[in-house]
Parts: structure tokens; sequence; C-alpha cells
């Protein structure tokens, strides 16, 4: 049993999957947590596990069913789906949040919802289910919560770089040049950026990530949309092996 809020077979009831109960509860500890319970196993090794298998998973996915495309293409479709974000909006889905096993610090400042620890916690799940289970389980588990992700990948043509899809777009619409403007706050051991776009003087809703270019990325996504829902899409995709 985990000292989480809720109990663990509420989890596992919506993976679909039973989960032995110790790798369970290893793969819920933050490492938060052991370093205020006696230097408890955490996470970290499982999570280290379970990227790979996401990634082999999704690889081998994308390889299959879109036998035409190129490497560079493919490598984008696969980031867009194999990163922090895509993990945390899924962890989120399963209401994640509510089964992990924090420290009072990390508690107090919102451990619960920061994408970095859903997303480490999302490949350790993946790799408990690998562990206890096999390849076969974890693979049907990965393409029941990401099957959807892999599928709007294809369709996002430019929009697998926001930045490149919100210049194409405001170039089509003669918007103008897009300017980003990024701050960042925290120690630098911990720190965040937020970046803020504007366009044809009008600003957009900001983005936030542990990098500048994660925080512009999501910021430009944001304007993107937007603008997207008022003048519609981008006429033609990019060179798919353009950087």
């Amino acid at each position: 049993m985990t000292d989480s809020q809720v109990p663990p077979a509420v989890l596992e009831q919506r993976l679909g999957l039973p989960i032995e109960p110790l790798l369970l509860e290893r793969a819920l500890t933050h490492r938060s947590f052991s370093y205020e319970n006696g230097n408890v196993p955490t996470n970290e090794r499982l999570e280290f596990l379970g990227d790979s298998v996401l990634g082999l998973v999704v690889t081998s996915t994308l390889y299959e069913t879109h036998p035409d495309l190129p490497e560079g293409q493919l490598a984008k479709f696969r980031s867009h789906v194999v990163n922090s974000r895509a993990l945390a909006d899924v962890a989120r889905d399963l209401g994640l949040g509510a089964f992990l096993r924090l420290g009072k610090g990390e508690e107090a400042t919102g451990g619960r919802d920061k994408s970095s620890i859903l997303a480490d916690t999302m490949e350790a799940l993946i790799g408990a289910v690998y562990l206890d289970h096999d390849l076969d389980a974890a693979a049907a588990l990965i393409h029941r919560l990401f099957d959807a992700l892999i599928e709007a990948s294809a369709g996002l043509g430019a929009g697998l770089d926001w930045k490149t899809s919100l210049q194409e777009l405001t170039a089509e619409h003669s918007l103008g040049v897009p300017a980003y403007v990024v701050t960042e706050d925290g120690p630098d051991h911990d720190k965040y950026f937020a970046a803020r776009v504007r366009v044809a003087e009008r600003e957009y809703p900001h983005g936030r990530g542990r990098s500048k270019k994660v925080a512009e990325q999501i910021a430009a996504e944001h304007a993107y949309r937007a603008i997207r829902s008022v003048h519609g899409s981008v006429k033609a995709e990019p060179d798919a092996e353009k950087a």
C-alpha cells in the first residue's frame, strides 16, 4: 500500500491490469519521498527502463504505419509522442497525481501536478508493467494510452515544430513576424522559463517550461491554435527534413 491519497487498486483498474504491489509502490515513489523516509527505493530505475520500452513501441508503430516516410519525419513524429509534455498529459488523464508518493516539500509546492514528475512516473509505470508482465502487455498499455497521440502526430505537419508552424501561418496571412519575450525565475537548480509571443500587436497565453526552447514552443502552440481558429490552417507542410 502506498502513502498516496487514493488506493493503488484504483490506478490498476484504470491501467487495465494488475501490478505486483511492491513494484507498483516503487513506480509511484518520487525521490523527494525517499529522501524524507530513509532512502527507500525510488522510481528512477523504472523510469529509465520505461523510457526505452515506450520509445521502442512508439518507434516500431511509426515505422510500420508510415512505410513511405523518411527517417527525419519519423523522428519528428516520435518526438511529439515521446516527450515530457505528452507523457504528463497522459498521466493527467489517468489522474496519476493522486497516487504519487511525494515528500512534504514537493507536496507543498504542487508536485502532484508537475509535468516533470508526472512524465517520469508515467515512464516508471510502463517499466513496471514490462517487468511484471512482458513486452506485449506493456505495448498493449502504450497503444491504449498513446495511439491517439501517435495518430495525431501524423496530421500535425509543421505543428511538430510550433514556432515554425506559427511563422508560416503568420506569413500566410500577412500578420508579421512573431516576437518572443522570455523571462526566467527560480534558483539555478530549479529554474523555469516563461515565454510570451506577440503577433500583430496581440499577445497570446504564455508558455512555461524547464528550458527556453520548451517555453517558446508552448507559447507558439497557443498562438498558432488561436490564429488558426480564426484564419484557417497553413496551406502546405514544410519540408520533412527541415530542422
